[in-house]
């Protein structure tokens, strides 16, 4: 059985991507592997379906099957250069009351006036993620984003290895958001639980690099609830395995630092909130093979 500490860091924690590279998935196929996963057992770490706004109608011609008798899904929806444009088409569709709901949006930002206008244009009822760029010192957006009480987004790979950053540009980013209290999402290169060299596409003679883990960035991300110091951070976001990370029915274990299970369910959603990725199966596949879950 999965520990119950285990079960709430990863509840709801895969946002589904399969539209976007290295899958770069047909809109047909994507939303029917999306419809899979909410009927497959480990359906309990999925979450959003993610789609560019400028495919909304796309994806309700291609998910008619999927939505009838459906519970209506959850859409994170990718906002582009037209900002206004876009939030009307979101309103149209949630109006229209078909079988999704965007309930949270994504868009980048690399200035504080965007992100001023990105709060005055978007509803305050849509939670808000602004993808900024974090190879600079990122607390100026990060306290701009703070202040107009929206979410933050990191990019935490792709299919070039020039694509990744650092641990200590990721290690920062998580502290100053935490230290401002901005929830955050990651998306790219989170496809493994563990940090390991990958091959960055699923093409042949694909290049390969050292892909960040999403238990090493979320365990990142729970354990600041106790203080994580600088060097403990890039220690976690950098360990290749969990040794010395203990879950169990309380809470998780690592070094000196301790999480209960209600400050993880706590940090899970007030602060590490989710992660992008275009695969469901690899995470769970990975997970089943570690022996973590079942």
């Amino acid at each position: 059985m999965i520990a119950k500490s285990l079960h709430a860091l990863l509840h709801t924690l895969v946002d589904y991507a399969g539209l976007f590279p290295p899958a770069s998935l047909s809109m047909d196929a994507a939303v029917e592997n999306y419809a899979a996963y909410r009927h497959d057992p480990r359906a309990w770490m999925l979450g959003r379906f993610i789609v560019p706004v400028a495919r909304l109608d796309e994806m309700t011609h291609d998910a008619q099957a999927a939505w009838r008798n459906s519970n209506p899904w959850r859409l994170s929806a990718l906002v582009g250069e037209d900002l206004g444009g876009d939030v009307a088409k979101i309103n149209s569709f949630n109006a229209a009351l078909r079988g999704g709901i965007v309930d949270a949006v994504e868009i980048k930002a690399s200035r504080v006036d965007e992100i001023e206008r990105i709060a005055s244009t978007v509803p305050r009822d849509i939670k808000t993620y602004v993808e900024i760029p974090v190879n600079d010192d990122p607390r100026g957006l990060i306290a701009a984003i703070a202040a107009n009480k929206l979410r933050a987004k990191v990019r935490t790979g792709g299919v070039v290895p020039s694509a990744f950053p650092p641990a200590e540009h990721i290690a920062r980013f998580i502290r100053e958001c935490y230290t401002v209290g901005v929830g955050f999402k990651a998306t790219a290169g989170l496809h493994h639980p563990l940090r390991s060299e990958r091959a960055l596409t699923y093409e042949k003679d694909a290049p390969r690099g050292i892909m960040h883990g999403f238990l090493n960035v979320f365990l990142a991300a729970v354990f600041q609830y106790n203080g994580l110091t600088r060097a403990d951070a890039l220690e976690i976001l950098q360990a290749e395995t969990l040794a010395g990370v203990d879950f169990d029915d309380d809470g998780v274990a690592w070094k000196d630092y301790r999480v209960t299970i209600g400050e993880i369910t706590t940090v899970r959603r007030r602060f590490a909130v989710a992660f992008g990725s275009c695969s469901f199966r690899e995470p769970v596949d990975d997970l089943i093979q570690l022996g973590l879950i079942s």
